[in-house]
């Protein structure tokens, strides 16, 4: 109660998260009023949907803060879906405007512009770095203060971290780019200076998005916090921050160069539901033979026992829309091999999320059981643990994790061949070659076992352990500069490390 004795229904936040991708949606509503609006929507567009429906408000906007590369955006979709208004950046030049906003008659947002959301207000800032059109909203909570509470700050500024600014060019080759964008976030961050501490942070991502560094796990924070102990706010430079912005960040996936153009030019509706037809074998070859990625989303140990040769084992996880959007042909045709109804919609729906609309087809024990029948045995992944790696076997060890984790220590005698590039990587070595695959804990190395295998690998071993197991043996750490430094031992003049 106020000293007049009137109740105030307050601003209402509802965050929206989504492990596969570490991303996280918002809810923001006028308690007073009904009106809400969704920051940030994937394609998933049930899920807010439901969340205004449930609260009995009504959705007056949809809007993003920026062009997303990690996920197909569910902004215009939930816009066409509800009759909300949909708000979208004016701001980075015309190579990164909106391609279907006058169309859509969406209403273009720029720096310092306002709108409410019943008495909630938010003031829009442009806050480049990360992208050039990005965009972060101040919110006011007008019935509260005319303070500001918090900052939806995308990819701007996360937990501990900042948004990378070298994605444009390393994975949209867009060549040039990341140097500027990098002092672009420089001075955006400096700008934050006539915010108070007191702010609340409310990211785009979480722990383990590949669009920064080293995310923290925390789902907020506060500006203030972030100016103790972020690193990005302890570098006064300019020349010196650029350096460390761009040292050390982790390959893109590849798919993100898919994810800006779509996400720019205009993203489809997500395909309707529907019940997946189960091949039988005579099926199943005919979408081989049609050219159809065949992908085995099972655990890497089910996998790993026996599978139909020259499938592709992406397991089910956090990391499976990562290397779906990476390792999957978007031209193709995708069909899925699961044990279970559950595991086979999951992947699906992270599919969804990265744009592969093309599932057409699932298989199941039954149609191994029909391989198995008439073919023979089915295929397996050999598994050794990295403490029983022998050192005179002729075994090749391969390193599929990032560079800067091959930089920060690996085998000595090891190989690195990035998982995103592999297939490229191992086109010319030997396919009667044993190879010992690895990777930090087992999973990236299960994916690339698959790929060898799937290129025609005749004698291919999954290091279960990984690097993580071989450091805590305390097996000997080879680092940059050494034997193992990315010079393919079986191929002395061509590079293998990716970067």
């Amino acid at each position: 109660m106020n000293a007049v004795g009137k109740t105030f229904s307050f601003m209402l936040l509802e965050r929206i998260y989504d492990d596969d991708l570490a991303q996280a949606s918002y809810l923001v509503a006028c308690q007073e009023t009904g009106s809400a609006i969704i920051v940030d929507p994937n394609r998933d567009i049930a899920q807010y949907i439901g969340a205004v429906e449930r609260r009995s408000l009504r959705l007056e906007y949809v809007t993003e803060t920026h062009i997303h590369a990690d996920f197909v955006s569910g902004a215009r979709d939930l816009a066409r879906q509800t009759g909300a208004t949909l708000l979208l950046s004016g701001e980075g030049g015309p190579d990164w405007r909106y391609a279907f906003a006058r169309s859509d008659g969406a209403r273009v947002l720029e720096h310092r512009d306002c709108f409410d959301v019943g008495q909630v207000r938010f003031e829009v800032r442009h806050t480049p770095g990360h992208t050039p059109e990005h965009l972060s909203f101040i919110v006011t909570d007008r019935l509260a203060s005319e303070r500001p509470v918090g900052m939806f700050s995308g990819d701007f500024i996360f937990v501990g971290d900042v948004g990378r600014p070298d994605l444009l060019e390393r994975a949209a080759n867009l060549q040039g780019t990341m140097d500027t964008l990098a002092r672009q976030l420089f001075r955006s961050l400096r700008a934050t200076s006539e915010l108070p501490d007191f702010l609340q942070l409310w990211p785009g991502h979480g722990e383990g998005s590949a669009c920064g560094k080293a995310l923290g796990a925390m789902p907020s924070s506060t500006l203030g916090y972030e100016r103790l102990v972020n690193w990005a706010f302890q570098i006064g430079d300019e020349d010196a921050f650029v350096r460390e912005v761009l040292n050390g960040q982790p390959e893109p996936p590849k798919y993100f160069a898919t994810m800006k153009s779509v996400n720019r030019d205009g993203p489809a509706p997500s395909p309707k539901p529907n019940d997946l037809p189960e091949l039988d074998l005579t099926g199943f070859e005919r979408a081989r033979s049609d050219g159809a990625s065949i992908v085995d989303v099972r655990a890497t140990a089910d996998f790993a026992a026996g599978h139909i040769p020259s499938t592709l084992n992406i397991p089910v996880g956090t990391s499976f829309a990562t290397w779906a959007g990476s390792l999957l042909p978007y031209e193709r045709d995708i069909v899925l091999l699961a044990d279970t109804p559950d595991r086979i919609e999951r992947a699906r729906r992270l599919l969804m999320l990265v744009g592969h609309d093309r599932v057409v087809a699932r298989g199941g024990r039954a149609l191994r059981d029909e391989w198995q029948h008439s073919h023979g045995a089915l295929a397996r992944v050999k598994l050794i643990e990295s403490t029983e790696l022998p050192a005179d076997d002729g075994r090749v060890i391969i390193d599929v994790r990032g560079q800067t984790e091959w930089d920060a220590g690996h085998m000595p005698q090891a190989r690195h061949l990035f998982l995103g590039n592999l297939s490229e990587l191992a086109r010319d070595i030997p396919h009667d070659t044993p190879l010992a695959v690895h990777c930090q804990g087992g999973t990236r190395s299960a994916i690339a076992a698959s790929v060898l295998q799937a290129q025609g690998f005749t004698d291919v071993a999954n290091v279960t352990g990984g690097f993580r197991a071989w450091e805590a043996a305390g097996l000997p750490v080879g680092t940059t500069g050494e034997a193992g430094n990315g010079t393919d031992s079986l191929h002395p003049n061509r590079t293998v490390h990716a970067s």
